[in-house]
């Protein structure tokens, strides 16, 4: 819906927005109204180059057209079913997904959030289950982020974060340890510990990927020890990173490994994916969800995986990434340019993350900040050199203003 098909004007929009919605984010002052590729427009037809995208949601590229066929014609057969009978998008999803990320079962969910919250279920489960009531401790790191559920806030490593703060005790069974600190992570583990659960690259911690190094050396560990690693890769999955997920680009697999956002092309869906011996943790009754699965979102999905192949997204997102890390590199005040692929964080020296973000608002380019003087960018997938090369025109002048 297009607010000139409601008949009210911006600012009887933003009223009925703050009268009637429980806010708890910082508004951009402007109305999305519609979108499309890489821009998103305000009613006035403005347009917003978008290296948000939905906050990696939007790889393919906002309202794409095959995803929009896609979901068009699976809601016109089959809108909603519960989880008891099969539906063709679920199973034709499930094979896709499996096969082409090498996992061998999935279980679907809404969220990232919720994805996260199955994987420390099915890795509890499996190890109250495998080796006695105890065996339910997971180690994740510090300054992590995993969701915003009971389960999923526990495991985020950021104590002092607002999504932590206000709501009493955090679910127990959780220890942190320092990201890419591989002998911290060793030394965290106890005799209670089934799990280490980290994001391959760190993305509200401030854009951090893990080191080779790290995340090998996690595999091995987890072998040696008969513990489980898991992986959130909400933010970084479907070629974000230049690889399908980022695990690949590490050459190891994960026991569990969770995924969301850029998985639906823009509709709601997660997932996790395991391999067959832990996925018998969950059983009938242990584990559940209404809309889960949901087939349309299982077909814009279907759609989603189908033009991330055919277009290539993987060596694009590798490609732009490198080209686009490397001209921000040139920026005035830059501490240091983090990421990989079209994951990319930007650390000024003195400038203000924040103050970067609504400078470029102000010049039409939509980026995001990570407190302190972070600025975090993951743009849709489809993005050009000459995408690239906007940006950071843009990127600079904000700068250049701030500094001046």
């Amino acid at each position: 819906m297009k607010l000139a098909d409601t008949g009210l004007t911006e600012r009887q929009l933003k009223e009925k927005a703050s009268r009637y919605m429980i806010e708890t984010y910082e508004r951009f002052d402007f109305v999305a109204d519609h979108a499309k590729g890489v821009y998103l427009y305000d009613e006035q037809d403005t347009p917003y180059l978008d290296f948000y995208a939905g906050i990696a949601v939007n790889s393919v590229g906002n309202c794409n057209e095959a995803v929009i066929r896609a979901v068009q014609a699976q809601a016109e057969t089959l809108m909603q079913v519960f989880n008891y009978p099969y539906s063709v998008p679920q199973a034709l999803l499930a094979e896709k997904i499996c096969t082409t990320i090498g996992m061998d079962k999935i279980f679907y969910q809404n969220t990232g959030t919720e994805a996260n919250e199955a994987m420390i279920k099915m890795a509890r489960k499996y190890g109250v289950e495998t080796y006695g009531p105890q065996k339910y401790h997971i180690v994740t790191a510090e300054q992590s982020f995993h969701g915003r559920t009971f389960g999923a806030m526990s495991a985020t490593g950021q104590p002092d974060n607002a999504c932590q703060i206000g709501f009493g005790s955090m679910t127990p069974g959780f220890s942190y340890a320092p990201y890419n600190d591989l002998e911290a992570f060793k030394a965290a583990c106890n005799e209670n510990t089934i799990a280490i659960m980290i994001e391959p690259v760190q993305g509200e911690g401030g854009v951090h990927p893990a080191t080779p190094e790290f995340m090998q050396g996690l595999r091995k560990f987890c072998d040696e020890n008969g513990l489980l690693l898991l992986l959130d890769e909400v933010q970084t999955g479907w070629c974000r990173t230049g690889s399908w997920m980022s695990f690949m680009n590490y050459g190891i697999k994960p026991d569990i490994v969770s995924m969301a956002k850029a998985l639906g092309g823009g509709m709601p869906i997660g997932a996790i994916c395991a391999t067959e011996k832990v996925a018998k943790a969950f059983s009938a009754g242990s584990h559940g969800t209404t809309f889960g699965g949901h087939p349309v979102c299982c077909a814009a999905a279907l759609a989603a995986i189908e033009e991330m192949e055919e277009k290539h997204l993987a060596e694009n997102a590798a490609k732009m990434g490198g080209y686009f890390m490397d001209k921000l590199r040139t920026l005035p005040h830059v501490k240091e340019v983090r990421g990989q692929g079209l994951l990319i964080g930007v650390e000024f020296d003195t400038i203000s993350g924040v103050d970067v973000k609504h400078k470029c608002f102000d010049k039409k380019l939509l980026i995001t900040a990570i407190g302190g003087h972070i600025i975090r960018m993951v743009p849709p997938l489809i993005i050009t050199e000459a995408d690239c090369d906007k940006a950071f025109s843009i990127i600079k002048e904000a700068v250049e203003e701030l500094s001046a």
